[in-house]
């Protein structure tokens, strides 16, 4: 493709001195599991996302499946989690024996609904997952208030928000946990898996540390039935290298969504909405178009790779074939996945590129208005 959907070897190559020190350090230290440069990163982490702590793990679905579990989420209980969002959201609910309850997102920011949640609660709902799809915050402040309210945990899937703030406030402490992924796409993206975990109680911290390590404090003394997944020092090394450029980052990112904001405003396509409380990172610049499949095909044609986020939802999927979900009962996720797409950005587009994919997405509109 002319034009990728994200340029992940132009990130190496701008780090390319330091990231290459960062490896090269850990390699010489000796220390190959968790030690000081995982405790490194998790103090910077922890930091950046104004919380007290951050726990790293092997990959984001970890994260939420060890924050889950710290929260005593387990069979029997209920997790209220987005009708529309990546799988990996329902799987953490489901590895922990937990029932999934999916409620619909509000269709203008494509996130959580509270009111909708607010009616999904039942006396054995335990806990809400709302998600910041795209990298735009979900309204948290009436979730939040609902869940303490009910006396019911939060726990955010902040996947795709690494930066972003909601009312001024970073994302990365305003619940219970907040769960993080590295994959090497994220904004804050590691050169393999890895993931995190930030919280403000510290007792909720130890807990992610022991079950993280095979529920073990004292090597050889297991206290619980822990798992294996704990963050690579070389990707904990890489991270903290991109950790210092991700605000640079974030505003390149910021620059082309505000260019492709202007440039497509008046077009039949339905563009990104974001209340004046979200400080979005644009992680997916994501149009929904009810001609996305020709508009994919002619962005295609002239060299722009575009994807969709997601072609089909959870409630559609194989593995959720067995759980009785009705597939007619989330209209709003079945007319996003049907619709929706995810134009090229990344901190290492050109302004050039960017006109250029705005340009043959109005071609389109111009050419189909004709037909």
């Amino acid at each position: 493709m002319t034009i990728p959907f994200l340029n992940l070897a132009a990130a190496y190559q701008e780090l390319k001195v330091e990231i290459d020190a960062a490896v090269s350090r850990v390699l010489a230290s000796g220390w190959y599991i968790l030690g000081p440069e995982v405790d490194a990163f998790e103090s910077d982490f922890a930091d950046y996302c104004e919380a007290a702590y951050a726990v790293g793990v092997g990959n984001g679905l970890d994260a939420l499946v060890i924050g889950l579990r710290a929260l005593g989420v387990g069979p029997g209980d209920e997790v209220i989690v987005p009708s529309n969002t990546f799988i990996a959201t329902w799987l953490a609910v489901s590895s922990v024996g937990a029932k999934l309850i999916p409620v619909e997102p509000d269709l203008a920011t494509c996130n959580l609904d509270p009111k909708r949640t607010a009616s999904a609660i039942t006396s054995r709902t335990k806990a809400i997952i709302p998600v910041h799809l795209y990298g735009a915050p979900c309204d948290m402040d009436p979730i939040i208030a609902l869940a303490r309210e009910k006396g019911l945990s939060v726990i955010e899937d902040a996947a795709q928000a690494h930066g972003a703030r909601y009312r001024g406030r970073r994302i990365g402490s305003h619940s219970d946990l907040v769960c993080w992924s590295f994959y090497p796409g994220k904004n804050l993206g590691a050169m393999g898996d890895g993931g995190a975990i930030t919280t403000n109680r510290p007792e909720l911290a130890d807990r992610l540390r022991v079950l993280r390590n095979y529920g073990s404090r004292e090597k050889y003394r297991n206290d619980v039935k822990g798992m294996n997944s704990r963050l690579d020092p070389i990707q904990a090394a890489i991270l903290r290298v991109k950790l210092k450029h991700l605000d640079a980052w974030n505003a390149r990112r910021r620059k082309i969504a505000d260019f492709y904001l202007a440039a497509l405003k008046g077009s039949s396509l339905v563009l990104p909405q974001n209340p004046d409380w979200s400080e979005p990172v644009w992680h997916l610049f994501v149009v929904r178009s009810r001609q996305r499949d020709a508009l994919m095909a002619h962005l295609s044609k002239q060299g722009i790779s575009a994807l969709v986020h997601y072609p089909i939802p959870p409630h559609r999927q194989q593995a959720y074939a067995v759980d009785g979900l009705s597939s007619d009962a989330f209209g709003v996720s079945d007319a996003m996945s049907d619709q929706v797409v995810s134009l090229p950005i990344g901190p290492h587009m050109s302004e050039q590129d960017a006109r250029k994919v705005t340009s043959v997405v109005l071609d389109f509109e111009n050419g189909t208005a004709r037909m």
